[in-house]
């Protein structure tokens, strides 16, 4: 992510600054849903049970808007494309759509 030039770019820090439910809804809408936003990765994934529990669309929305650490990081929009996670092929289609 370091090497990655974001120059244009509007940078949001959701730790500091939560993510507004329209923002979410739009993420959502170029993803195609909460699911793939989704982090099960976050701490309180385990300790909430929730790797036992199937959760609907709704849930996912609600837990990704009450925790920052339930949103899949990170995130890039432009336009109408959207890079979730820091998975390699993600990181790699993300580089070669910055240049």
């Amino acid at each position: 992510m370091k090497e990655l030039d974001f120059t244009g770019f509007d940078l949001h820090e959701i730790k500091s600054t939560a993510i507004t439910e329209e923002d979410l809804e739009e993420m959502k809408n170029l993803a195609g849903s909460y699911e793939a936003l989704f982090s099960r990765r976050a701490q309180n994934y385990k300790k909430l049970g929730l790797k036992d529990v199937e959760l609907s669309e709704e849930e996912i929305k609600n837990y990704i808007l009450s925790d920052y650490t339930f949103l899949k990081r990170p995130v890039v929009v432009d336009g109408d494309k959207i890079f979730i996670g820091n998975e390699k092929k993600n990181l790699e289609a993300l580089e070669l759509h910055l240049k």
